[in-house]
């Protein structure tokens, strides 16, 4: 029954999909003087993630949030001013949901300056608001697993919250699946909000994962073998041994194969 509710969720996910992520989006960009406004954000992730893209962060709007499936995507954006900004501009980690629809984003003032040529972060700082160009991009985390942050409000052994970090790939978690080490009895946990999935039916000792991801035009199941150990502690990160390197693709033709010139 889990992996249907999973793969229904998936086709939903896919077939309801409005854009394509891999085009080039034109829209405006304006910053957060603090990073930390967007780290406190709608995805849960606190302060870790100041150390997601060296501190480039981002709120999007709920078309890119997803409802919180988009947390932890990467985006590259560039400020279409040639004269203040760079052909390359900067990589953002979607951290937050951004509710003034006036712009697709809202970034960290860090990435917003990460946009412009050498000397000249803050006269662009200066502007406010510019007009940029955006498309998603891989994740990358080198030489770092997907990590599994058990939440404190997590109480053994009734209920456990978790959450997901560093997520490579272009992917998106659409279901979780958990069972102890070495069995076959699954059960499925909720999307609680933003990178948070929680489960009130926890299985004893060590555990397992089940990863519904977004991968080529459909998905796929990755298995994480072994994550919690039976001792696991709230306010911990644990190595989940696994990474997805997947893309997710769409069928949004013309810009399947759109260069970024």
């Amino acid at each position: 029954m889990a992996f249907f509710v999973c793969f229904f969720f998936l086709f939903f996910l896919i077939s309801s999909s409005t854009a394509c992520d891999r085009c080039v989006h034109q829209t405006k960009v304006a910053y957060f003087s603090k990073a930390s406004a967007l780290s406190s954000g709608a995805c849960g992730y606190g302060s870790l993630a100041l150390g997601f893209s060296s501190g480039h962060l981002a709120a999007g709007v709920a078309s890119l949030y997803k409802d919180g499936a988009g947390c932890g995507a990467c985006f590259q954006i560039r400020c279409k001013n040639t004269s203040h900004c760079t052909k390359g501009g900067t990589i953002v980690t979607l951290t937050d949901l951004n509710r003034n629809n006036q712009t697709d984003f809202v970034i960290s003032s860090r990435a917003f300056m990460a946009m412009a040529h050498k000397g000249m972060g803050q006269d662009l700082l200066k502007l406010g608001i510019v007009d940029v160009e955006y498309k998603r991009v891989p994740c990358q985390y080198k030489n770092q697993n997907l990590a599994v942050r058990v939440e404190e409000s997590s109480q053994k052994p009734n209920y456990l919250a978790v959450k997901f970090l560093y997520q490579g790939g272009q992917t998106e978690i659409v279901g979780v699946d958990i069972a102890q080490v070495g069995s076959s009895n699954w059960g499925f946990m909720s999307h609680n909000y933003g990178a948070v999935w929680d489960t009130s039916r926890v299985p004893s000792g060590a555990l397992q994962f089940r990863f519904v991801i977004t991968a080529g035009y459909d998905g796929k199941y990755i298995w994480a073998q072994h994550v919690l150990p039976a001792d696991w502690k709230s306010g911990v990160i644990y190595d989940s041994g696994v990474q997805f390197t997947d893309i997710a693709q769409e069928g949004c033709s013309p810009c399947d194969d759109e260069t970024w010139k």
